[in-house]
């Protein structure tokens, strides 16, 4: 008969939005070999969500996922409420981490980018991300941990991303003052900025445009682009214990890009 002292520490579990795909999807994975469980959302590819939960349950941890449009603040209240019935089935009242890495991509010169272009990115990428936040924090554990997903165009400049690098840039500010607001709760708060990586964002140009994918591999220090196996393991290692003192950082995931 085991004692208290033995018993199994109950399955950590993470929150990950936009996990059907690309890093949120390989972020799931990594965590799922770590032995975490994760609610993760997507918002309109409901056969590649569950293809990730099926991947996550392989490995033998669990996995659920909810829709949710993280750029609509009206749904979160409802979404809020699913994530507490996700966490009573698994027996639990709170989940540890948090990785805000929903996004959408836009590319267009400063002088031709509009007001409703620059509504929709302020709405997925910080406006979104501030208030699920605030809403998740009554179900995220004191000790817990949150990532904001960022760019490497916050420090490289390349026309065409002023409107997208932008809102990443505010994120990366939030981000330093949640882990001052937060460090009373001992949650951690860090920003990871992934360069490059050849994913289907931003339909699929750094692993489909062979002139891009070289153009980007000639400037990055280790001579290739990024992949979402570089940035998922990653995070799912900065969401670890060996990382705990680690608060308030960005931390970029480029491979030295523009060094």
């Amino acid at each position: 008969m085991p004692t208290a002292d033995t018993q199994a520490k109950p399955a950590r579990i993470a929150l990950i939005t936009g996990g059907s795909r690309g890093i949120g999807r390989n972020t799931a994975l990594h965590l799922a070999q770590r032995g975490v469980d994760s609610i993760f959302t997507y918002n309109s590819r409901q056969a590649d969500a569950e293809q990730v939960v099926a991947a996550v349950r392989e490995t033998g941890s669990k996995a659920i996922a909810l829709q949710l449009d993280t750029g609509d603040t009206r749904a979160f209240d409802a979404f809020a409420k699913q994530v507490r019935h996700a966490l009573a089935d698994w027996g639990a009242e709170r989940f540890d981490y948090l990785v805000n890495n929903a996004g959408t991509s836009h590319h267009a010169p400063f002088d031709q980018t509009t007001e409703e272009e620059l509504d929709s990115l302020y709405n997925v990428h910080f406006k979104g991300v501030f208030f699920l936040t605030q809403k998740l924090l009554p179900l995220l554990n004191d000790g817990g941990r949150i990532v904001n997903i960022s760019s490497g165009l916050t420090r490289m400049t390349f026309p065409g991303s002023s409107p997208y690098a932008s809102m990443k840039g505010a994120v990366e500010v939030l981000t330093r003052y949640l882990a001052k607001e937060l460090g009373p709760r001992r949650i951690a708060v860090n920003t990871v900025a992934p360069g490059a990586v050849a994913t289907d964002f931003s339909g699929g140009m750094v692993r489909d445009n062979p002139e891009l994918n070289k153009l980007v591999s000639d400037a990055t220090a280790l001579g290739r682009v990024g992949l979402p196996d570089d940035i998922g393991s990653m995070i799912s290692s900065l969401l670890s214990e060996d990382n705990r003192w680690v608060n308030g950082q960005r931390i970029e995931v480029s491979g030295g890009a523009m060094v």
